[in-house]
């Protein structure tokens, strides 16, 4: 574990979406000779983090609040470090970076709106109520996610962040490499 990654954090990487705009399963796309699943274990790896893949939501039809949920009922961390598949040019260096920050909670920011990956203290109390309770008042976002948490922010170059959620994506990050 790099000296910088808090004890018990464990990486979580949300692989179960629905696609609908891909069309297909994301993790299983081809990038550069490995799935995006692939690159994202990988990645994990690097860091130095112990890696779950969440294919298959708890609770579904939810965005990746069920994939939050199905991660935060199964682990025995007290931290997540929550990283979609989708998202080929995250770095682990960023990942060891989150995880370092001295904040219980801590997302990506790009251009005002926070996003993927992200670090949640699941073994603080009340922090699996609120996640729960959003889910329950059928609020899905992982902007109002960070809010209810009143989570830090990490600025990250939005590049970094790039989403691969339809064909052209991929066919855009394809040509750009990791």
């Amino acid at each position: 574990m790099p000296a910088n990654c808090k004890s018990g954090t464990e990486a979580c990487v949300l692989a179960g979406g629905m696609a609908t705009r891909m069309g297909c399963e994301k993790g299983g796309l081809d990038f550069h000779g490995k799935t995006l699943l692939e690159v994202a274990r990988e990645t994990v790896k690097s860091a130095g983090f112990k890696c779950r893949v969440v294919e298959r939501d708890v609770v579904p039809r939810c965005g990746p609040l069920g994939g939050i949920i199905t991660a935060m009922r199964k682990t025995q961390a007290n931290r997540i470090l929550f990283l979609s598949c989708a998202m080929p040019f995250v770095t682990a260096g960023l990942l060891a970076r989150m995880d370092g920050e001295q904040a219980d909670h801590v997302f990506a920011e790009s251009e005002g709106r926070v996003g993927f990956p992200f670090v949640i203290s699941v073994g603080l109390e009340g922090v699996r109520e609120t996640i729960e309770a959003q889910h329950a008042a059928g609020n899905f976002s992982i902007q109002s996610l960070a809010a209810a948490l009143s989570a830090a922010r990490l600025a990250v170059p939005k590049e970094m962040l790039f989403n691969i959620n339809t064909p052209t994506d991929l066919e855009a990050a394809l040509k750009r490499r990791a």
